[in-house]
């Protein structure tokens, strides 16, 4: 490897091994370069959705309070380096490529034939780069899954389970039980767990976080908020209770996020990272998280949004209804194939007005003509290029263009936008 384009070259190429479960080979690759892991402490945030939201949320209210903070999260929008920050400035691209060089040297010094996938990859090398950087904490985000992830060889201060729903039923089974079994994977002996799961799904996490004697902190049993008026909520935590609280991230789901990442806080003070009030109103008020609910432009208003399961979709028709209701809708839709593209659609379609179906530029990506079924008249473009030209051709000033589907979709999306517009 020579250079960075050389580097993601080499970490893309890893993708052809796909999804592989199983820690041997992240274990493997972190005892050759010394365990980084172990030198660090650590968050570690599963769930269906709202991870990077969590993390993002929980980050903030930590840089405030002062704390240096690594977060890992995946898969990035428009640059690898998004992947792996320390006070929310990304990685540069000349340490990935030497981090990359030292971590590909070791293991081919022990095992030139060794196999293992991106996620390992990248996973060992951002756990190295916190080392290096020396943070004070850092918020791993589980990649798929959660038992056999490859994030999961960190013994966190705490673990978080945003939620548990359909997703990814490919690879961790079509039960929401067997969802709920691979997500709460992360659980570990004696390090206590919070979560907003519901239902079964609360269940499962009761019963495996007790067979490891890990205390479970549950939203709407232990700790609990109110909306109060768009984007302003009430909390009510294990020790405190913050009334009139901003939150910047839109959308009313991203309440139950806040309380979570309040929640973590709260824990955290009590274990060796105190925080004051005023460093988790602030982290709330002021935390970035692009492509959820973010608009990117005016006249037209462009919205994107990376709802790319049913339960994401639901999130956003909310706010579509409660925000957009008089505005024309112009849908822009690309999906991944394993996605459960039907229910996405059926949630979405009834509140929208013109339909462009397209496709990201992946292989993992749905060819656009398996969707025409489910709504007559759509417009059908292969590219996200195409589909966004199409989107202003028909749009008026006063409409609003929606990109969801995939973050993969928005991401190429966003790159794009202000050439075309």
């Amino acid at each position: 490897m020579k250079g960075y384009a050389d580097t993601l070259e080499y970490l893309y190429g890893l993708e052809r091994f796909g999804i592989v479960f199983g820690l041997e080979n992240i274990e493997w690759i972190l005892n050759s370069i010394g365990n980084p892991q172990r030198f660090i402490k650590t968050v570690h945030i599963g769930g269906t959705n709202g991870k990077g939201s969590t993390a993002s949320m929980l980050s903030s209210m930590l840089q405030e309070a002062g704390y240096k903070v690594g977060k890992y999260t995946s898969p990035h929008l428009l640059s690898f380096t998004e992947r792996i920050v320390v006070n929310e400035a990304a990685i540069e691209e000349e340490e990935i490529v030497l981090l990359a060089e030292k971590i590909k040297a070791n293991i081919e010094a022990i095992d030139e034939k060794r196999f293992f996938t991106f996620f390992d990859f990248t996973s060992a090398l951002a756990f190295e780069y916190f080392f290096r950087k020396e943070v004070d904490i850092a918020i791993i985000e589980v990649g798929l899954g959660g038992r056999l992830d490859s994030t999961n060889v960190i013994e966190p201060l705490v673990s978080i389970i945003t939620n548990v729903d359909y997703d990814h039923m490919d690879y961790l089974g079509g039960a929401i039980q067997d969802i709920a079994r691979e997500k709460a994977g992360i659980i570990k002996e004696m390090i206590p767990v919070i979560t907003g799961a519901e239902g079964l799904p609360m269940g499962i996490v009761d019963d495996i976080a007790k067979a490891k004697k890990s205390l479970v902190y549950a939203l709407n049993r232990d700790f609990f908020y109110e909306k109060e008026m768009d984007q302003r909520m009430s909390y009510r935590g294990i020790g405190m209770r913050l009334d009139d609280v901003f939150v910047s991230l839109r959308g009313d789901h991203q309440f139950a996020n806040s309380a979570i990442a309040l929640c973590a806080a709260e824990y955290l003070s009590s274990a060796g990272f105190p925080l004051e009030e005023e460093s988790m109103r602030k982290g709330l008020s002021r935390t970035e998280w692009p492509g959820r609910l973010e608009i990117v432009r005016e006249r037209p208003t462009i919205l994107i949004d990376g709802a790319h399961n049913p339960h994401g979709v639901r999130a956003l028709s909310e706010y579509i209804k409660s925000h957009y209701k008089d505005k024309r809708k112009i849908l822009v839709f690309g999906v991944m194939k394993d996605k459960d593209y039907e229910v996405m659609l059926k949630e979405l379609l009834p509140l929208i007005d013109a339909v462009i179906l397209t496709k990201p530029g992946i292989e993992r990506g749905l060819l656009p003509q398996c969707l025409e079924k489910y709504r007559e008249g759509a417009i059908v473009s292969e590219t996200i290029e195409g589909a966004l030209r199409e989107a202003r051709r028909i749009a008026r000033e006063e409409d609003l263009i929606l990109i969801t589907g995939s973050l993969y979709t928005i991401g190429e999306a966003k790159s794009i936008i202000e050439d075309i517009f």
